[in-house]
């Protein structure tokens, strides 16, 4: 795997760090995780994924109705 080099201020690498420890990855794990989903999420997939996961929610609205001026009627 090609090796790259950047150049980043000393308090975004350090909250990076943060970050990084806090979610159980490395930071070049980090990095390579944020420029997948980056670079892959400019296709459509993300649409199917939003689909599937609506889909697995099993939500059952018993049959009452919607209309978007319900949403302001708070």
């Amino acid at each position: 795997m090609p090796n790259i080099t950047i150049s980043i201020n000393e308090n975004l690498l350090k909250e990076g760090r943060e970050y990084a420890r806090a979610h159980n990855l490395s930071m070049n794990g980090l990095i390579r995780s944020l420029l997948e989903r980056t670079v892959e999420r400019s296709t459509n997939d993300w649409l199917d994924e939003c689909f599937q996961l609506m889909d697995q929610a099993n939500g059952n609205s018993k049959g009452e109705q919607w209309k978007r001026e319900d949403l302001y009627n708070v």
